[in-house]
């Protein structure tokens, strides 16, 4: 008990020094409850809690920065692998992947510096393309079919009903996997995608798909470099 007289009688004069719990812990190695009952009642003086507002700040700048380096190390390490299954895939003559990887080239969302955490999202008006990207989706990219989302986007004035139906069949989905989401209204009579053959557009998105977008980029990166454009 006299121990932990003097163990809470130091740590009441650290923090009268204005030294943080975990400087305080650092000199007495008690638990954070302890530490909390016995403080409670200590008052800080301005400049002590000024000091330690400022190394709060700099503590959480450390830990957003250390996050940040840990980021570009799996970028960098998923980058490096994605070239060197590309090059497998392309001596293989895979059309699949070929094919899957130039269309999400075209019609993909890319990683771009404004957008270093963007998901993999496809989007496309032609169901076979849709079921094509999905298929190299599932076989390459260690999706599992769970992980899609499928969202139908449509002028307001189409026949919703039956574009629903339309995706529903080509994709082989149920009503719950899909979901609709109204574009803005077109008068323009320059807009082709009208009457009974229009269905909108399909989009599909991979959800926690952030590295997978990167290994995707390293992949395009390969099929350039294989067909030697510079």
């Amino acid at each position: 008990m006299r121990a932990k007289r003097l163990e809470r009688e130091q740590a009441i004069d650290l923090r009268k020094m204005g030294l943080s719990f975990s400087e305080i812990q650092a000199k007495v190695p008690v638990s954070q409850a302890s530490l909390s009952l016995w403080l409670r009642a200590v008052e800080l003086q301005p400049c002590h809690r000024q000091r330690l507002a400022e190394r709060k700040r700099i503590g959480q700048r450390l830990a957003a920065q250390t996050v940040h380096d840990q980021k570009l190390t799996r970028v960098a390490s998923t980058l490096s692998q994605a070239e060197q299954e590309a090059k497998e895939f392309l001596s293989s003559l895979d059309m699949l992947w070929v094919i899957g990887t130039v269309l999400y080239w075209a019609e993909g969302t890319k990683v771009k510096e404004w957008t270093p955490h963007g998901r993999v999202i496809f989007t496309n008006m032609d169901p076979e393309m849709i079921r094509l990207v999905r298929s190299w989706l599932l076989r390459y990219c260690s999706v599992g079919s769970e992980s899609l989302d499928y969202a139908l986007y449509i002028h307001p004035d189409a026949d919703i009903a039956e574009a629903q139906q339309y995706w529903l069949r080509h994709l082989g989905l149920p009503q719950t996997r899909l979901r609709t989401y109204f574009k803005r209204p077109n008068p323009s009579p320059r807009r082709k995608h009208v009457g009974r053959t229009y269905y909108g557009t399909m989009r599909i998105t991979v959800r926690s798909s952030s590295l997978l977008s990167h290994r995707i980029t390293g992949w395009i990166h390969a099929v350039v470099s294989h067909c030697g454009v510079v």
